[in-house]
């Protein structure tokens, strides 16, 4: 359930009908909201349906315009320490240092790590659903191919490791991108697939920042028949630069939760919660196969 408010997102009311045992609940660190809801095995047509209502924009960083941040010590702290898949320590904090070196400011820092995401990972379409972000085993192996869910977990991870407060968002989108690229929307009708993770970044002078250097890796990967190696090649540099500090509000957010521990879930804690999850006798059925798993996502406008 989207749980995430910003100056960015609302999110506004959910409900839900189904035939099964419900629960409308959060996880007890990250405040992620969620339904979960129990079938008896005699139930022949187990059926959940959750509607959310949620208002979206745009957002970019007026990089002229400086207004201090209003985040206590507390929270910032929360937000740099390290999580079962985002690790702080050892070669991600030295690659960190040496991708940093010559930056002194926490926005030189910021920009620095994006750019050496760009220029170091790239987009591999191969990987199943939105990848799994496990950060230390991309470094150690050298394979920096990946989707959002891992390349934007390696600029958080990086930034956490040399003091940036940063987050991951897991989301989903929504609508067609205005911004004109096409591998950059989703189908309304259809969003099974959708989902997206960005990310944030904590900087002194200007609050939180939206940074999403994975969808420039999209758009070098996937956006024309070849494969893009610049990010100064003329279709990448204006995305490159629009998602340092911004991103397109045809996506909401869920929450920015790790390492969750799913309610009356018999399986481990998931590194982050961004897909429909279910459970029966012979265990975690497969998110990212919707098909499979039965189960679809939509969306419409509606004016206010």
């Amino acid at each position: 359930i989207p749980s995430v408010n910003t100056d960015w997102q609302q999110s506004l009311e959910s409900s839900y009908t189904s035939n099964g045992k419900t629960e409308m609940t959060d996880d007890d660190q990250y405040g992620a909201r969620m339904l979960f809801a129990a079938f008896d095995a005699s139930e022949a047509k187990p059926f959940v349906e959750l509607t959310s209502r949620i208002k979206t924009q745009n957002r970019a960083t007026e990089w002229t315009k400086k207004n201090q941040g209003a985040e206590d010590a507390a929270t910032l702290k929360f937000w740099t320490q390290p999580t079962h898949l985002l690790p702080t320590d050892g070669l991600v904090r030295k690659t960190a240092l040496e991708a940093t070196r010559g930056a002194h400011t926490d926005v030189e820092k910021a920009q620095k790590l994006y750019d050496w995401i760009v220029a170091n990972t790239f987009r591999e379409p191969t990987v199943k659903g939105c990848g799994e972000g496990d950060i230390k085993t991309m470094l150690e192996t050298g394979n920096l191919g990946g989707k959002c869910a891992d390349l934007n977990a390696l600029f958080v991870g990086l930034c956490r490791s040399v003091g940036l407060p940063s987050r991951d968002v897991y989301g989903l989108r929504v609508a067609p991108s205005a911004f004109g690229y096409k591998e950059l929307g989703g189908n309304p009708a259809s969003l099974k697939g959708a989902q997206h993770c960005r990310a944030e970044v904590y900087l002194k002078a200007y609050g939180w920042v939206g940074m999403d250097p994975a969808d420039v890796a999209k758009v070098m990967r996937q956006e024309t028949p070849e494969w893009i190696k610049s990010p100064q090649n003329a279709l990448v540099a204006p995305v490159n630069k629009t998602l340092f500090g911004g991103w397109e509000g045809n996506w909401m957010a869920f929450n920015m939760a790790h390492d969750v521990k799913l309610p009356h879930s018999q399986g481990d804690a998931t590194g982050f919660f961004m897909y429909p999850m279910a459970e029966n006798a012979s265990g975690r059925l497969n998110s990212y196969a919707p098909d499979d798993f039965k189960y679809q996502i939509s969306a419409r406008e509606t004016l206010t």
